[in-house]
């Protein structure tokens, strides 16, 4: 048996005229291919497609063109795929009225104002869902509001000591359940009507996580639309490190005098100094340290659709 082939999507959007205009998000997709080059991935057309809001015709960031190059990235069985996406994130309303928050992360395609933006749901079923079993995925978001854009099941952080710890859902939840309840005592206010609301999405948020993982809801918070059920059990061999947890943003940053995204360049610094091959905790806990060290507040997450040994060496 031969190395898998390997496939990527680098998709890299500046908004350039527009009031949302970003400035590193073309040379961040231009690093990413020659990083990716050294690590054997070819640029043959059938092997990479790279979207820029520079470009035409099928490589233009469009909404349409984002979902349906993903849908290309991991349409083949026995695959290696590699996403790296540099742009705005943000948040949209939920469509289906599910969620208490009323909320989706969401990426931004370049026409997102016309055409809306591409929430959470909708990225996980055209990367995790659609993914072949023995395919893999390994996505960087380099954006804001990217900590859990693909719903994937494990998250795990970096504390400023470079501890790393999985986020337990259930506690996190119920802490978020009794901060709500604590601020609710005592009469109403809109002030603490809206507060509370977020605190009771935060706290849905980490059960519907829980829920990813094959267990039950607590009592209490309702049933959505199956969506839990539904990704549940999917054990997806998908690994994605993000900017920065869902409430913070990710900086567009000017380093050594070139304009390119935080996240971006501290997770190709990270690989330059373990010589490209770190186990999942060093990748996770250097770029934290990268972006500490510069100045960048943001806190870097790694998500895996399936629990594995973050000691073991880091595939790409």
């Amino acid at each position: 048996m031969g190395e898998p082939h390997r496939k990527s999507l680098l998709i890299g959007i500046n908004y350039t005229g527009s009031q949302n205009q970003l400035n590193g998000c073309h040379q961040d997709v231009e690093n990413m291919a020659e990083f990716l080059s050294y690590r054997g991935y070819s640029n043959d057309p059938r092997s990479q497609v790279i979207l820029r809001d520079d470009r035409q015709g099928a490589y233009y960031p469009s909404g349409h063109n984002v979902l349906a190059a993903m849908d290309w990235l991991v349409s083949e069985p026995g695959t290696c795929n590699f996403l790296h996406y540099s742009g705005h994130g943000g948040q949209t309303r939920d469509p289906t009225g599910s969620r208490p928050s009323g909320l989706l992360d969401t990426i931004c395609p370049v026409d997102f104002q016309e055409r809306g933006q591409i929430d959470s749901d909708t990225l996980h079923h055209h990367l995790v869902s659609k993914l072949p079993p023995n395919s893999s995925l390994f996505v960087i978001l380099d954006c804001c509001h990217s900590g859990s854009a693909l719903e994937l099941p494990f998250v795990y952080h970096s504390d400023d000591d470079g501890n790393v710890s999985m986020m337990n859902n259930v506690k996190q939840g119920m802490h978020l359940l009794a901060e709500g309840a604590d601020l609710m005592n005592g009469g109403f206010s809109a002030y603490k009507l809206a507060e509370a609301k977020d605190l009771y999405a935060g706290a849905t948020s980490f059960f519907r996580s829980f829920k990813h993982m094959g267990h039950k809801e607590p009592e209490g918070l309702g049933q959505e639309d199956g969506f839990g059920q539904q990704y549940s059990g999917e054990n997806k061999q998908v690994s994605m490190f993000s900017g920065c947890r869902d409430e913070e943003t990710s900086a567009d940053a000017k380093i050594n005098g070139v304009n390119e995204g935080a996240m971006t360049w501290a997770f190709l610094e990270t690989m330059k100094r373990t010589g490209g091959k770190p186990t999942y905790m060093q990748a996770l806990q250097d770029t934290r340290y990268c972006l500490r060290n510069s100045n960048y507040p943001q806190v870097p997450q790694l998500s895996v659709g399936v629990q594995w040994d973050l000691n073991k060496g880091l595939v790409i």
